[in-house]
């Protein structure tokens, strides 16, 4: 909650005026506790859940009915039906009713702890931006290993094979998972964070932005417009596609955004192996072609 009664009181104590921003955030957070603020989340993920992959229904729906979709598709032999979908959101959506809405309530300890602020002033965008480049790395690295370890015999047996069940990811199956797998992974989401700590507005979009990565990456598509393909380092659709591909038997793509980490230890041979491969047979089958309209020619 924001100490100042009135705007001329937090300009008063700041030593200047506040921007245009900050008079909103203001006028929206100065009667709110922290609490509230904090809880904000559960809406935020509701309707990340709800909306955002919602597009692709309308793509697969599409792709079934005119197949013009199927060039962006990554594994176009799997096709899902409305009701397919539907069941998955309604799975989603009873996990986050029981596990994630009720954990985002009972978690406000540990972010006081950390010291997560929600006053003025508003942190730059510089700011913003250095810390959620700082909690991406954090997040990527813990849960690599934290992923691993699900893919170990007794963590992929007793965990980790619901979130396999879909060996063609669709968006709404980011957050499908066992309830234990999705309180375990919220450690390395939380870890970013911990460490540097900042303004509820950057931990909002922290939660945002990563549950937004997570659905682009179980799209099942891989589209060409995609502006995350000029990040560096980048996994995306494709990358995240052959990990649920392989399924249980996967020591591979184990990374949930960049790529460095499997590189390293040496968990992406497969998937490059079979880039490779693919390649050789499109290069194979283009100078087949070519011959066969040459020889027509002739």
């Amino acid at each position: 909650m924001i100490p100042y009664a009135t705007i001329e009181d937090a300009s008063l104590a700041l030593g200047r005026n506040l921007t245009t921003l900050e008079s909103l955030w203001f006028d929206y957070s100065a009667a709110k506790s922290d609490y509230y603020l904090y809880c904000h989340n559960i809406l935020f993920l509701f309707l990340i859940f709800s909306l955002v992959p919602l597009p692709l229904v309308f793509v697969e729906l599409a792709r079934s009915a005119s197949g013009w979709f199927d060039r962006y598709k990554i594994q176009p032999k799997v096709k899902n039906s409305f009701s397919d979908m539907f069941r998955c959101y309604r799975d989603v959506m009873k996990m986050f009713i029981l596990v994630v809405g009720p954990l985002q309530l009972v978690s406000y300890p540990s972010i006081q702890m950390i010291e997560i602020r929600s006053g003025l002033p508003l942190p730059s965008f510089g700011e913003i931006a250095a810390q959620l480049v700082v909690y991406f790395l954090v997040e990527d690295y813990t849960n690599y290993w934290v992923h691993r370890f699900f893919h170990s015999k007794w963590g992929y047996e007793k965990i980790h094979h619901i979130h396999h069940e879909y060996t063609a990811p669709i968006g709404y199956a980011a957050p499908y998972a066992h309830w234990a797998e999705v309180l375990l992974l919220g450690v390395p989401t939380f870890l970013g964070p911990a460490i540097a700590p900042g303004h509820m507005i950057t931990f909002w979009l922290w939660i945002a932005l990563r549950q937004i990565e997570a659905i682009e990456t179980h799209s099942g598509y891989d589209f060409p417009w995609t502006l995350t393909k000029f990040i560096p380092f980048y996994g995306g659709a494709e990358y995240h596609d052959y990990h649920h591909y392989v399924g249980g038997q996967s020591q591979s793509n184990f990374a949930s955004v960049f790529t460095y980490c499997d590189y390293i230890y040496g968990t992406d041979k497969g998937y490059r192996f079979q880039k490779k491969l693919l390649q050789q047979i499109k290069e194979e089958s283009k100078k087949s072609n070519m011959q066969n309209g040459g020889d027509k020619l002739d």
